[in-house]
């Protein structure tokens, strides 16, 4: 388990840091570049939801992973056949609908497996955001000795390793199902699993900006490859450390209150990118709250979704919660940052995801019930 979260993270340590610096060397505009990472990021709205469906209502989730693992290996080579715009929008688009669906069920894999420790899925966890560091130092050092061509052929190499550890990995028993059943449409009216999906959606639409921009951001003030690959090691060994903890503060301080606190400082990190991008300090105090903004932020709101959707609705309530996050709220996030970027400016843009942030918290503040504790 801890050898998929290893590539399915080394892959997203490629896309996050260096895709838009490779589709901005292969010739894009920033425009582009927003639209075409939104397309990426897209059909976790859709793809999800799909898949969860289909694993909960007929089971073998290992299958379904080892199958859109494999297909999204064979669509992500189409990369190196054409550079046009709609192909390559075609190609992520396709790439992404698989990849997608691996995720979501691989969670409600590992949680199965844990069963009673299910609040020590964080150590389980912390592989990928290892795999993560590793990708971003190894890359950031090779893009300086070659160009940004070997970004596809490392994509590649990653996401071939997740189809292999897939294979390797068995199926969990099967939780028990409780006799009453909550349907999703019944869970969907609750005012806190309301709130909560609608701060799930602006935490990851606030870091829009970062996951789009960043990079080409500290580029512009005069950072090289290199140090800007050691400043989003920096944030993931952050939030290795904050995954190695979760397992005793979940059950602590409760749900609520971390996820509470993991909004308030992503607002307070997004401030401090917008305002002293060339105080190199303050941008590894800012790559320090990674731990919040993403570590205590996952980890809290995987807890959440495990507690909340349960039985049957457990695949579901996972891709929901993808789709919401990283679906349609990264989508919005990279699309609008690609619009304002050149106008107001990438200031204005982390400005803004800043106060997005803030209003997460206080929705969060108002809707979320005060009591959720982690299983432990």
């Amino acid at each position: 388990m801890s050898g998929f979260y290893f590539f399915y993270f080394a892959t997203l340590g490629i896309q996050v840091p260096y895709l838009s610096l490779y589709l901005q060397w292969t010739g894009f505009n920033a425009r582009q570049i927003g639209e075409l990472t939104a397309i990426l990021l897209a059909t976790r709205i859709i793809a999800p939801n799909v898949w969860g469906w289909l694993a909960d209502h007929a089971g073998n989730r290992m299958k379904i992973v080892r199958f859109a693992s494999f297909i999204g290996v064979l669509a992500l080579s189409g990369i190196f056949f054409n550079q046009s715009y709609l192909w390559m929008a075609l190609v992520l688009m396709t790439f992404s609908f698989f990849w997608n669906a691996t995720l979501p069920q691989f969670e409600v894999t590992t949680l199965q497996h844990l069963g009673d420790l299910s609040h020590h899925y964080s150590k389980v966890r912390v592989w990928g955001s290892i795999g993560f560091i590793l990708i971003v130092l190894l890359l950031g050092w090779l893009t300086q000795q070659f160009d940004l061509g070997i970004i596809p052929v490392a994509l590649l190499m990653t996401t071939t390793g997740i189809w292999l550890v897939s294979l390797t990995v068995p199926e969990s028993a099967a939780t028990e199902q409780s006799q009453y059943h909550i349907t999703i449409a019944n869970l969907l009216k609750r005012p806190a699993v309301m709130a909560f999906l609608m701060i799930c959606f602006l935490m990851l639409m606030s870091h829009g900006p970062y996951y789009t921009f960043y990079s080409i951001y500290l580029e512009s003030y005069g950072y090289s490859r290199g140090l800007i690959g050691v400043l989003w090691a920096l944030g993931v060994v952050a939030e290795v450390g904050v995954f190695l903890l979760m397992h005793r503060w979940l059950p602590r301080f409760g749900l609520r209150n971390v996820l509470l606190l993991s909004c308030l400082l992503s607002a307070f990190r997004w401030l401090l990118i917008a305002l002293f991008p060339e105080n190199l300090t303050m941008l590894i105090i800012a790559q320090s709250l990674h731990a919040a903004s993403y570590g205590m932020f996952h980890a809290a709101a995987i807890a959440w979704v495990h507690h909340h959707f349960t039985g049957r609705n457990q695949g579901r309530g996972q891709a929901l919660y993808s789709s919401v996050s990283f679906g349609a709220g990264s989508a919005v996030g990279s699309l609008l940052s690609g619009y304002l970027w050149l106008s107001p400016g990438p200031t204005d843009t982390f400005l803004l995801a800043a106060v997005v942030a803030l209003f997460s918290f206080l929705i969060g503040l108002i809707w979320l019930e005060p009591k959720t504790r982690a299983r432990n």
